[in-house]
């Protein structure tokens, strides 16, 4: 997928889109429940990191915390905007 971010206009993500992409995408769309279970049985770290963003997003910091542990990162302190740009950045990144 030449751009993650003009692909919302998309009905469906590209496949070869990693869970954690695919997840945001569908996150992106509403389809929260798309989303977590693209991610809840994936066992890497970004994976972790996406399903704990969407749960913060949700308000269920409970949940929220305990991925981002799972995932090594620090329970975010910035805005959910700000935490989404750089889980993206990050993702698309590590695409090469």
């Amino acid at each position: 997928m030449a751009d993650f971010r003009a692909s919302f206009a998309d009905t469906a993500p590209d496949a070869a889109l990693s869970p954690p992409l695919a997840a945001l995408w569908w996150a992106k769309k509403g389809d929260w429940d798309q989303a977590h279970r693209i991610v809840q049985d994936e066992g890497d770290a970004n994976s972790a990191w996406v399903h704990a963003y969407l749960h913060r997003v949700e308000g269920d910091l409970g949940n929220a915390g305990y991925w981002y542990r799972q995932a090594g990162q620090p329970v975010a302190k910035d805005t959910l905007e700000a935490e989404w740009e750089r889980i993206v950045a990050t993702l698309l990144a590590q695409r090469g």
